[in-house]
């Protein structure tokens, strides 16, 4: 033992030395002490690589997160380009073999169908990733959420309310919510181009001719269906209930909010057809006219409908002071969103006219472009309806504004818009098709569905075929059967509808409602669309007219006695057809907005009081005295006034200053040689009629004298 101790070096001591033991006893505290410490700082290195690791890894897995949502956002959006793009190429084949059962938009919706499908079915789910949190001391949701995780804070959006039966069926697959749209990308992106490009694109001839009945149909038809529906569809609700078929409230309200959003008709497809197939003139200017203004008017009063609060408990009882509020909400949304489209055109107009953009075609396209676009969204941050600003913005556009453009703009614009139209009109339709697999919230209720039908074909009924009766009863060119049959089969939903129902689906009520219309708007575009060729034979409404070929004159309407040629009968009849309330407002247009707003009119200086040629001459454009042919080619489509153009009625002579006098069958050529007015002039050049001056003076028209409505 000694040995080995004495081989150990230290293992040494001297005689009477204490113990090893007993020396340690001493620093043994200290080593302690420099122990702890030394394993605490190891410790605490430790702990801190493993804190930098676990942070690292996160924003290792927040970057991978967010290359993985990059790339199904790329997919989501390259999915629809090629929808798009089939649907393109289909459209050619259809067209060049000449099917006409299935329109594009149809066409558009069953790839949607296909491709709703294939994400419903054939991706896989990522389930597991999400987790419910109880907030049960709030009694509210809130729109945006700051969550402390582990001293992170995250925000989070609020999406809409989930039933407490779905909340286990929440759909955990990412692509679908990313296919998902929210609703706001529909009214304001894809909408504002379909209807821009439906009043820059207005037949301002037929319009006008036909804007009486058009008016009468949009907003009275409009009104009329809405509340026939409402009432119907009430009546399905209370069976419902009484069947125990409903799981939750639905008011009277909520009836009233569906018949407005379904009673706007979108006749796309047929209206596609008709101008395929050249129908009838009159009969695509009621129809066109009619959805491009009932759009607007449906928009308005579901707002309205929303808007709708009686005082008292019980917020769904009738009360004559909120409806009456509604009226006049309806009135103050209407006219209020009319005036800013109107005066963002009128604006554009004087931009374009009194600056040299037409040097930069480029520049001026731009513009128009953005301040057409701009009208809708104006309209909506303003607390108006955007769709009612921006179609009126349209036709201001085109009646002004597109007079300034350079011919480069004027091809442009047009093109433009036509193109935005087709592309987002049949994006919006595939996404109808995708909407019905990839939709969370569907509520199918079968009752509710059939009712639905049954309603709008009714509430249809109830609006074409009384309004038509009343207004043959001032129209000299009657609505005949076969139009008024062919009204009512054309009913289609579509655009319009669809984005007014898929806006709000956070209620059970509204999520019926959004399932039905989507059924509806299948049903309309596939089967009605499909069978407009057929129907147009059946009720032998014409085909292969010349958009600029008026009907032949029958019994009902007047006879052209006298004249000197096809020209001449044909523009003293759309002088006399158009409507009486838009010849009062031709005259005013011509002489005083036509030359401020454009370069084209009679001088201000000659329409204008003497004490207005300061004015006058700032105002009036340096081309409208270089110009002996004072209105654009372009504006040759417009129903111009009477003028003084002698018609004969029994005894008397009435002109189209509203003089008359008595006189014998037959009229003198010196009164007939009368000095014109610009106005005439005018209506004469743009009618084709400028070699006829003397014999168009000489023309005698015997008709009855009702207005045109």
């Amino acid at each position: 033992m000694e040995s080995g101790d004495a081989a150990r070096p230290g293992s040494g001591r001297a005689t009477g030395a204490p113990p090893p033991r007993l020396l340690l006893l001493p620093l043994l505290p200290l080593l302690l002490g420099r122990g702890l410490r030394v394993a605490a700082a190891a410790s605490a290195s430790s702990s801190g690589a493993a804190a930098e690791d676990s942070s690292a890894m996160e924003e290792l897995a927040t970057e991978k997160e967010a290359e993985e949502s990059h790339r199904q956002d790329s997919v989501s959006l390259l999915t629809f380009i090629l929808l798009l793009t089939l649907t393109i190429l289909t459209i050619w084949l259809f067209k060049h073999r000449r099917v006409r059962f299935l329109h594009e938009t149809g066409l558009a919706m069953i790839y949607g169908l296909i491709v709703g499908v294939i994400l419903r079915y054939g991706t896989p789910a990522t389930s597991g990733r999400d987790k419910s949190l109880s907030c049960t001391q709030e009694d509210r949701a809130f729109s945006t959420l700051l969550v402390n995780v582990s001293g992170k804070f995250f925000e989070y959006t609020l999406k809409g309310e989930i039933s407490p039966g779905k909340i286990n069926s929440v759909e955990q697959n990412d692509m679908l919510r990313k296919v998902t749209f929210d609703p706001e990308v529909f009214f304001n992106i894809l909408l504002p181009p379909i209807i821009f490009h439906a009043g820059y694109s207005l037949k301002k001839r037929h319009f006008f001719r036909n804007l009486g009945s058009i008016l009468a149909y949009a907003f009275l038809g409009t009104a009329v269906s809405c509340f026939i529906i409402g009432n119907l569809m009430y009546g399905v609700v209370k069976l419902m209930k009484i069947m125990g078929q409903l799981s939750d409230k639905f008011y009277y309200t909520d009836c009233l909010f569906f018949g407005a959003i379904i009673s706007a008709t979108d006749p796309v497809t047929v209206l596609a057809i008709f101008n395929e197939l050249h129908a009838d003139v009159d009969l695509y200017a009621l129809l066109f006219g009619e959805s491009v203004l009932n759009d607007a008017v449906a928009i308005v009063l579901s707002s309205s409908i929303v808007a709708y609060q009686p005082a008292g408990l019980n917020t769904h009882a009738f009360d004559a002071a909120a409806f009456f509020k509604s009226v006049g909400i309806f009135l103050g949304i209407f006219s209020g969103s009319f005036t800013m489209g109107a005066v963002t055109g009128v604006v554009t107009a004087l931009v374009t006219k009194f600056t040299k953009l037409h040097c930069f075609p480029l520049l001026e396209t731009a513009l128009f472009f953005l301040m057409s676009w701009s009208t809708f969204l104006l309209a909506e941050a303003c607390g108006f309806t955007g769709v009612v600003a921006v179609l009126f913005c349209g036709i201001t556009q085109a009646h002004y504004t597109y007079n300034n453009l350079s011919v480069e703009s004027r091809s442009r614009t047009k093109q433009l818009f036509e193109v935005l139209h087709f592309l987002a009109e049949n994006f919006i339709f595939s996404y109808m098709g995708l909407a019905l697999f990839t939709f969370q919230k569907h509520v199918f209720s079968p009752i509710f569905i059939i009712g639905a039908f049954v309603a709008i074909f009714l509430g249809r009924a109830a609006h074409i075929y009384p309004l038509s009766f009343f207004l043959n009863l001032g129209r000299r060119h009657k609505i005949g059967w076969n139009f008024q049959h062919m009204m009512m089969f054309s009913g289609l939903r579509g655009a319009m509808a669809f984005a007014l129902a898929i806006r709000d689906t956070a209620s059970y009520a509204r999520q019926m409602m959004f399932t039905t219309t989507l059924l509806i708007v299948f049903f309309t575009v596939w089967i009605i669309g499909g069978g407009t060729t057929p129907m147009l034979s059946w009720l032998n409404i014409r085909v292969g007219v010349d958009p600029d070929q008026d009907p032949p004159p029958n019994n009902d309407s007047f006879q052209v006695l006298q004249g000197d040629g096809p020209d001449s009968a044909r523009g003293n009849r759309t002088k006399q057809e158009s409507a009486w309330i838009f010849r009062l407002w031709y005259s005013f247009d011509h002489n005083y907005l036509k030359p401020i707003l454009t370069h084209s009119g009679p001088p201000l200086t000659t329409t204008l009081p003497a004490w207005c040629g300061l004015l006058a001459r700032c105002l009036t454009s340096p081309q409208v005295y270089d110009n002996q042919e004072p209105l654009r080619e372009e504006d040759s489509d417009f129903i111009l006034t009477e003028g003084d153009l002698t018609l004969t009625y029994g005894d008397s002579t009435v002109t189209a200053n509203g003089s008359s006098s008595s006189h014998t069958a037959s009229t003198s050529l010196e009164g007939s040689r009368r000095t014109k007015s610009s106005s005439e002039e005018v209506l004469e050049r743009d009618l084709g009629m400028g070699d006829q001056k003397m014999s168009s003076r000489g023309t005698r028209l015997v008709f009855p004298l009702e207005d045109n409505a």
